[in-house]
């Protein structure tokens, strides 16, 4: 089978689209630079912002989702990943009208659940106002057998500033006091019965890992990362081998 093109829409965050290509190129077999795969990126931090168009009716992302799904055919991908959990929100009208395939964040979390062990039942949800409020991950879980605990509304206010914290050149807070405000939010959802942790924002991996975590947790980066592999055609290296440190939550991803 030839290999794929890997075209991932970004900006939202840029960081966020840095790490993802970095989760790429470290889940990927490599010997040597041919070994690895050919990615296209377009970058493009000027999407508005997801929350408030979901939330707030702000400017909607959509018409500069559409261009840049069309800027990446014309550059020669031949799928796509959007490493956004917010801007899933609109994941059914970009497919209609992107050329090529979008593959669903949403669909390879829930999958990787599964697969990790299916008897998880419930499953807590740390993201942005936009993704909690919209249901978006609900929906999809509850589809898989799945339900869904969010954080009471402190602890989210807390969680959505720890995200937004993470966007800002200058934050008003470090990484590790970051850190621990998305920790407590992880715990309180614990608290609440969930028996796993999906981190349902693509900012959340930079500075939530499964050390901080007393269940499993479901990196949603890493695992897009990881199917993306599988969608070019190749076999992502198993997490053990790999090169750093991917907190997939899922033992046979």
């Amino acid at each position: 089978m030839q290999e794929q093109v890997i075209g991932i829409l970004g900006g939202m965050g840029p960081e966020a689209t840095l790490n993802c290509f970095d989760k790429i190129i470290r889940n990927t077999p490599a010997l040597n630079d041919q070994d690895h795969l050919k990615v296209i990126i377009v970058n493009n931090p000027k999407i508005p912002d997801r929350t408030r168009a979901v939330l707030d009716s702000g400017p909607s992302p959509l018409p500069m989702l559409i261009d840049g799904c069309a800027s990446l055919q014309k550059a020669g991908a031949d799928f796509i990943i959007i490493p956004c959990v917010t801007v899933h929100y609109f994941i059914e009208p970009l497919k209609d009208a992107s050329r090529l395939p979008v593959i669903s964040i949403l669909d390879a979390v829930a999958e990787a659940i599964g697969r990790h062990d299916p008897r998880l039942g419930t499953i807590g949800l740390l993201g942005t106002d936009g993704t909690v409020q919209s249901g978006i991950f609900q929906k999809r879980l509850a589809r898989a057998g799945l339900d869904t605990i969010t954080c009471e509304e402190a602890v989210q206010q807390a969680a959505m500033a720890a995200i937004y914290d993470i966007k800002r050149d200058r934050p008003s807070r470090n990484r590790q006091e970051i850190t621990r405000e998305l920790t407590t939010a992880a715990r309180h959802l614990i608290d609440r019965g969930a028996q796993g942790i999906i981190a349902g924002c693509t900012e959340i991996p930079l500075v939530l890992t499964q050390s901080e975590v007393a269940v499993p947790y479901f990196d949603s980066l890493s695992i897009l990362a990881r199917a993306a592999i599988r969608q070019a055609g190749r076999e992502p290296v198993t997490v053990s081998s790999a090169r750093s440190m991917v907190s997939t939550g899922n033992k046979s991803e």
